[in-house]
């Protein structure tokens, strides 16, 4: 897909993001926005994956497991406007009973959807099981995971880091949302990561790093990752993001976190997002 084309999907995307999250009055649309480009470049420009048959098994087909689930509202925009399921079942989010709950869940069994996520720092560890079972399969295919910066404050994320290097989980594309951003203020001063790429390299693992909103950046890394695969070494990205990027007055804070904006907020959001696919 031409950069223009994907740039499209994205301002569609970010749409989605603020009327589902609006239309709740309930989510989390800072992260969202964020990583709207990411999750497009990755589900349009660079996976290997067939919406028309899913399985959870994923046999021959890259699979990606959102670990930071809070940010459910990007994902389920993207699964839908890449065809998993029906557009219009996004004016279902947070709805009662609905499949697309503020935290993806497997028993709703949503097309795409392989993990239940939202308990944070769980889903490196689910990555590298999927990513094992594809070397016992002989599957070449990848396995790519999404986490938060603020994440990265669980002890769970460092011991899964820790297994993967050392049992050579080389078909394993991580990346890191780093926004600086976390739901309680600025992760500097929350919990400081300090030089987070030297911990990843320290552990053993492949470190690259990206604009998370510039295409050429996001094209070109990920497909030098997926160039590194294969190599004895798992692989994670630093994606440097804003919170609430295409929505002047969300960009850069965590206020924007979890809170909905209103009928005016959602207008003026709105207002800066071009509709180019059409709403649902």
């Amino acid at each position: 897909m031409e950069i223009q084309q994907l740039h499209a999907v994205a301002s569609q995307v970010r749409r989605d993001i603020v009327r589902m999250v609006a239309g709740a009055n309930s989510g989390h649309p800072g992260g969202s926005l964020g990583c709207a480009d990411f999750l497009t470049v990755l589900y349009f420009e660079i996976m290997k994956h067939n919406p028309d048959h899913f399985s959870m098994d994923g046999k021959e087909e890259d699979l990606f497991f959102l670990s930071n689930g809070h940010i459910s509202p990007v994902w389920y925009s993207v699964l839908a406007r890449a065809g998993y399921f029906p557009i219009e079942e996004l004016g279902t989010f947070r709805k009662i009973n609905a499949r697309l709950q503020g935290h993806p869940s497997v028993d709703k069994k949503i097309p795409g959807v392989r993990m239940a996520s939202g308990s944070l720092g769980q889903g490196l560890s689910n990555a590298i099981g999927a990513a094992l079972t594809k070397k016992l399969n002989h599957d070449k295919t990848l396995v790519f995971s999404l986490h938060g910066d603020g994440e990265l404050q669980e002890g769970q994320i460092w011991e899964a880091a820790m297994y993967a290097a050392a049992n050579k989980v080389d078909n394993l594309i991580a990346t890191i949302d780093y926004n600086g951003r976390q739901i309680d203020g600025d992760v500097d001063d929350v919990l400081s990561l300090g030089d987070l790429k030297g911990k990843w390299q320290a552990f053993g693992w492949e470190v690259l790093e990206m604009n998370g909103h510039d295409y050429d950046s996001l094209i070109g890394t990920l497909n030098q990752a997926k160039a590194l695969t294969g190599k004895g070494k798992p692989i994670v990205i630093i994606m440097t993001t804003e919170m609430g990027q295409g929505v002047d007055y969300m960009v850069g804070s965590h206020k924007w976190h979890g809170v909905a904006p209103n009928a005016e907020q959602l207008q003026l959001a709105l207002d800066q997002l071009e509709e180019t696919l059409g709403d649902y």
